[in-house]
């Protein structure tokens, strides 16, 4: 096809394709662990990681990455100091704050226009390169790796979390391992539909997949089919009508939920 003729859009395709890979897959797990509200929270403290990475001199995605992980890294602590999910939950919301702000000022420090704001709120399909490519293919690589080394144990804990605590295979090391997972596919994801709107992946594909699926290896496929969709048919839109690539990678995953929802209330 005549858009392939440019690199940026084979950068945006070979990137995107991981990422809807590994968002779809690890986003299956987010919903069965109910973490689709942590998923939302990264994003927003990847923004101000980014922004920080744009003040020292990082690139966005460095950023998103330290302040990701280390934030993953307080949430897994905070699971063993909170005594209720709505606490934990209250705690991480006020910590989100306070990384949107830092966001903002680090934005100012740096002395960045709106462009550079935009591009971390919203993506940059123009600004991969081909060394992008390479270092997001490789994080969805070891990312997706490591998901199929703990998989077993992953589908116990995610979806009979009594059952494996009864038979001593809920662990915290695998929790913790997760949301080390979780961060680095919201920094990678971030580089296509942006901080503001990563959790699309994350949720939306996986959500439709829980409607449509009756197995985990069935939500898998069709949670990676759906995003696989969202991105590709988002990115050929995008380039058609020079609108936002963000919008129609949005856009598609909607419908595909609302239709999936559609279909499960008609059959039930």
């Amino acid at each position: 096809m005549y858009l392939f003729a440019f690199e940026y859009m084979r950068n945006a395709y070979l990137a995107g394709t991981f990422i809807a890979i590994t968002c779809g897959i690890i986003g299956v797990f987010v919903i069965a662990r109910n973490m689709a509200f942590l998923a939302h929270t990264l994003a927003e403290i990847g923004f101000a990681g980014a922004a920080f990475g744009l003040f020292v001199g990082l690139t966005s995605l460095q950023g998103m990455l330290l302040f990701t992980i280390l934030s993953a890294l307080f949430v897994g602590q905070l699971g063993d100091i909170a005594n209720s999910t709505s606490q934990r939950e209250s705690s991480i919301s006020a910590v989100s704050g306070i990384f949107i702000g830092m966001g903002i000022l680090f934005l100012s420090l740096a002395n960045k226009n709106a462009s550079s704001a935009t591009n971390i709120l919203f993506g940059s399909v123009i600004g991969i390169s081909i060394h992008d490519v390479v270092q997001l293919i490789c994080l969805s690589i070891i990312v997706l790796i490591t998901i199929t080394c703990i998989y077993r144990k992953l589908i116990f804990d995610s979806y009979d979390r009594i059952g494996a605590r009864a038979q001593g295979l809920s662990k915290h090391w695998l929790s913790l391992l997760f949301l080390l997972l979780l961060a680095i596919s919201v920094s990678i994801s971030a580089q296509i539909v942006g901080s503001l709107l990563v959790f699309i992946l994350l949720t939306l594909p996986s959500s439709t997949a829980k409607y449509l699926g009756r197995t985990v290896p069935q939500m898998l496929i069709i949670a990676v089919l759906c995003a696989l969709i969202g991105v590709w048919l988002g990115l050929y839109l995008g380039y058609l009508t020079n609108l936002p690539v963000t919008f129609f990678i949005a856009l598609i995953e909607f419908i595909l939920y609302f239709t999936a929802l559609l279909y499960y209330q008609h059959q039930h």
